[in-house]
């Protein structure tokens, strides 16, 4: 497909150009809008836990460019027929719930009528012109962080299709639907150098963003990732999603596996996370100490998870 030409308007200061996470518009030297899309199908059954990942997943944009939520609108896709008010109104109420405790409000938003569910948000955020973060910027000697564990894709289809218990995921949930707040503001205090949500392209697919932005290579250290818990058992159990694939063509020839790593291993590395963790590059000195400030800001999930290095960009798992 055709790619579409950049616009031309000195106050935008990030555009689609350079596969960020959201828009960023100067309006004054010191206040620019931050501008993001996103919705989801239902990755579980209940309404309300719908709504409140959905919203998170949305939120998480602008917490990865650097910046504070402002409102949001409710971008709704439903068969209002066949599933009724009353579930609609729990997916509402669970992304309303989310939005305010992101410090936004919510402010309307648009429905039509759909065969399958689906929900998000638009939202606007701000953050000062001079302290955006990009998924670009990483220099080599930089520590790598990730705020949350991996596993969420192969969960909810180990889920959905009856191969793990619906309890299982009691644990996974919260987690899921936790804001990226908590993680941005403590971030902010050790001057990250890059920073990117983790979603549906995987860790591989994004810190190759990480990667191109930076004009770098990174090395992970598997063990140090976080995963939920059966993530990695259901993928040696068979279970994997519909993303994994194409996530792997994209990393086709840039992304080097060591010969120890189990294939269910492998999978982890391409699995489409929602409403996934931070991934903040940091200069070297400061991570350990950052990573001690996220436990103490209620992100126990937060690892030192790899480095930035020299090299043309590609992604290198010890």
């Amino acid at each position: 497909m055709k790619a579409l030409p950049s616009p031309d308007d000195p106050d935008l200061l990030v555009g689609f150009e350079a596969s960020d996470d959201a828009a960023v518009y100067r309006i004054t030297d010191e206040i620019a809008l931050i501008t993001t899309t996103d919705f989801i199908t239902p990755p579980v059954d209940d309404p309300v836990w719908f709504g409140r990942i959905a919203a998170a997943n949305a939120l998480s944009d602008v917490y990865a460019m650097g910046g504070r939520p402002l409102t949001a609108l409710n971008l709704v896709m439903f068969p209002i027929k066949a599933l009724g008010a009353e579930v609609l109104h729990g997916v509402l109420a669970g992304g309303q719930e989310t939005v305010a405790e992101a410090g936004a409000v919510l402010v309307g938003g648009h429905s039509v009528d759909d065969a399958e569910p689906k929900y998000g948000l638009a939202v606007t955020g701000q953050v000062h012109p001079d302290r955006i973060w990009r998924n670009g910027g990483a220099r080599p000697g930089d520590a790598l962080v990730l705020t949350k564990p991996l596993g969420t894709g192969v969960l909810f289809n180990a889920c959905v299709s009856g191969r793990l218990a619906r309890p299982a995921l009691d644990p996974v949930l919260p987690v899921v639907a936790s804001l990226n707040r908590a993680a941005a503001e403590t971030a902010a205090r050790f001057g990250p150098t890059a920073c990117t949500d983790v979603t549906g392209f995987g860790l591989a697919g994004h810190a190759l963003e990480l990667c191109e932005g930076s004009s770098a290579a990174v090395e992970l250290a598997f063990d140090d990732l976080p995963l939920y818990p059966n993530a990695e058992e259901m993928y040696r159990a068979g279970v994997s999603t519909g993303s994994n694939g194409p996530n792997r063509e994209l990393a086709a020839g840039r992304l080097e596996l060591p010969a120890r790593l189990r294939p269910e291993q492998v999978e982890l590395l391409f699995d489409p996370q929602t409403s996934g963790g931070l991934l903040l590059a940091v200069p070297g000195d400061r991570a350990d100490a950052l990573v001690s400030a996220l436990h103490a800001a209620g992100v126990p999930w937060a690892r030192r998870v790899g480095r930035v290095v020299a090299g043309a960009p590609a992604v290198r798992v010890l």
